[in-house]
């Protein structure tokens, strides 16, 4: 399934959840330096391409803190509409088989836009950590430069282009 906000994102499907399930990030959550803390230098670039500035990295670091913000507010509005579907669910005297397929269909939609969001929410907060920290821009496969491009249009990259192709093949 894909998610589209600014730009198209894949995320992982047939991920089951519980509903109220709570959220803790994957990389253990980023320093509150912010982008400051980021030596434009240090991150990697592939050839031919220029070097970051502080404005890009500081672009980058908005972005992927928005995110974080409204992905996190997204879950919790996905988990409150799920908590009065589950609350209704028992309501169901006099229903047909349309209206109760219905119901369950609502249930399966928010079940998996609430799962997307938290996908979207870890690769989000592990990227800003890795931009905080070490390894953004480096491909977790080859270890060559992601790319300044490619981070620049999916900050959340973590695969060079050959990487990820080679991975999609599979």
């Amino acid at each position: 399934m894909t998610t589209t906000t600014r730009r198209k994102t894949s995320t992982t499907s047939g991920r089951s959840a519980a509903a109220g399930r709570n959220h803790t990030p994957a990389g253990g959550g980023a320093r509150a330096a912010g982008a400051e803390s980021v030596d434009p230098a240090e991150l990697p670039v592939r050839a031919g391409e220029e070097a970051w500035t502080a404005a890009e990295v500081a672009e980058v670091h908005a972005e992927l803190a928005d995110d974080v913000q409204r992905l996190k507010q997204e879950i919790e509005a996905a988990e409150a509409a799920l908590t009065g579907l589950m609350r209704d669910s028992n309501d169901g005297a006099g229903d047909d088989q349309v209206d109760a397929g219905t119901k369950n269909i609502n249930r399966e939609s928010e079940l998996q836009l609430a799962n997307n969001a938290r996908d979207m929410l870890d690769q989000s907060e592990r990227a800003l950590a890795r931009l905080e920290g070490v390894g953004f821009g480096v491909c977790e496969s080859c270890g060559q430069a992601v790319g300044k491009a490619r981070l620049q249009a999916f900050p959340r990259a973590t695969l060079c282009i050959s990487c990820k192709a080679k991975q999609e093949r599979r």
